[in-house]
């Protein structure tokens, strides 16, 4: 089995796997005396530093403005924990020039390894490069990124020659003997802003002496969030496209809600251009919609184009695909916390571009098969309460979508205003709708005008009953 991986920017630490210092001392025994450890998970060649600071440090870049890097996988790791690692790196790779690939006959590559701590070398040293996870301690997304982009170059994020202006070390807190993974080091930062979001930036409490005392307190602002382990940072990626020079277009939004549009919206977008989007919202699915949208036409949108997909990469499957002119586009859920957006567009004509916004979903999909089933959350057990659903469905140009109700129970109210059912016809909350559906009321058979159904489910926080299910088909 082949894994096809991408590039990587900044990443976070977890403070129990970093809490074994021992075993990468071990480690750093059996290497020899040119090898020194820092920060508790790195393993530095002597005289080394960021690669912030050393242009040897960097992977070389090929003509085509790749950064490629030689990657194997331990077989050691079970299939489910491989695709953990080639998903990590794939979001790197899709929103940077840094592209991991599969290891042929290369003589410098890095090697996945199951290590007893989770550790990598910094930046390239040549040869067979090591990078340890641990199975039960290093395997979630931002983890993984974490020790590969120290593999690129990069430094965690409090070590910076600035940090002391945006964090304060609680050295009273610390371990005895681990205050030296709270070191600071000579770097530049790329002139790019401090990033207590991303993934290379410990946690509030990583090697606390002392349950409920933090390490590291943000200032001015204590409460700001640090050391998350979703996955790239919006400046890891700017950090990693910089470092780099990766002529890149990528972004990622993080926030439960936002909006992004084409570049120079609403006047024309430029030629030549491919831009990224990354949609992470965190324990929910996204639900994307597009409120203007104006691209040149092409024959199969060849020329100018959205197209987005099913998860964080261009390997993730295809939820819209190439998609241009003027038409209304559908609104989209994703199948889980992720959407990547991606807009093309050629040397011709261009056109005003797009505006679109996005916001979390407690659940639903997107159907394009011709048949189906829909249901209430948990069904046939007793929907949860709370929960914002959103079904869209999309049949080829010129099939129409039928629905048929095949049972339905709700919490009844008089204007079916606390749980409800809403069928649009169209993809979007302001199409046209029939109901509000609530109680035991017979819900009429549904065909659509066009081949977008948008079907909408709320549940407030009192009641629980059985829910619905629904079939659909396409039909001329």
């Amino acid at each position: 089995m082949k894994y096809f991986l991408l590039p990587t920017h900044l990443a976070f630490l977890y403070s129990f796997a970093l809490s074994k210092p021992v075993q990468i001392a071990t480690r750093n025994n059996d290497l020899g005396s040119e090898i020194a450890v820092y920060e508790g998970d790195i393993l530095l060649k002597r005289g080394r530093r960021s690669a912030i600071n050393c242009e040897s440090c960097l992977w070389p870049k090929s003509q085509d403005g790749l950064v490629k890097v030689p990657v194997n996988i331990s077989s050691d790791f079970s299939i489910t924990e491989r695709s953990w690692i080639v998903d990590a790196l794939q979001e790197i790779s899709t929103l940077t020039c840094v592209q991991f690939v599969n290891r042929t006959t290369e003589t410098d590559y890095v090697y996945v390894e199951h290590g007893q701590s989770c550790w990598s070398y910094f930046g390239k040293i040549g040869g067979r490069q090591a990078v340890g996870l641990v199975k039960n301690g290093c395997m979630d997304k931002g983890a993984i990124q974490h020790e590969m982009n120290h593999a690129l170059g990069f430094i965690h994020e409090q070590a910076r020659s600035d940090r002391d202006r945006f964090v304060k070390i609680m050295w009273e807190h610390i371990v005895a003997g681990e205050q030296g993974n709270f070191g600071k080091m000579n770097s530049r930062n790329l002139g790019l802003p401090y990033d207590y979001s991303s993934v290379m930036h410990y946690g509030a409490y990583d090697f606390s002496s002392t349950p409920g005392k933090p390490t590291i307190v943000p200032v001015p602002d204590p409460s700001i969030p640090i050391g998350q382990r979703e996955g790239l940072s919006n400046l890891d990626v700017a950090k990693i496209n910089k470092l780099y020079k990766c002529n890149c277009c990528s972004s990622v939004l993080p926030k439960s809600k936002g909006s992004f549009s084409s570049v120079n919206y609403p006047s024309p977008y430029p030629n030549n251009s491919n831009c990224l989007w990354l949609i992470r919202i965190r324990r929910s699915k996204v639900f994307l919609q597009f409120e203007a949208f104006d691209l040149q036409p092409s024959p199969d949108c060849s020329s100018d184009y959205i197209k987005i997909y099913n998860g964080n990469s261009r390997n993730s499957p295809v939820l819209l695909d190439k998609y241009c002119g003027k038409d209304s586009l559908p609104s989209l859920v994703a199948s889980g916390s992720t959407m990547l957006v991606e807009f093309a567009s050629d040397e011709n004509i261009t056109a005003t571009g797009f505006r679109a916004s996005y916001n979390r979903v407690n659940c639903g999909a997107t159907f394009r098969d011709s048949n189906g089933v829909i249901t209430s959350p948990n069904y046939p057990n007793k929907y949860p309460k709370n929960r914002a659903c959103f079904w869209i469905i999309s049949s080829p140009v010129g099939y129409k979508i039928s629905l048929k109700m095949l049972s339905f129970e709700l919490e009844y109210s008089d204007r079916c205003t606390y749980d409800y059912l809403l069928i649009h016809d169209g993809s979007q909350p302001t199409s046209p709708a029939v109901g509000p559906y609530c109680g035991t009321e017979k819900v009429a058979d549904f065909t659509s005008t066009g081949n977008f159904v948008l079907v909408e489910f709320h549940s407030d926080i009192v009641w629980e009953l059985p829910g619905f299910v629904m079939s659909y088909t396409f039909g001329r």
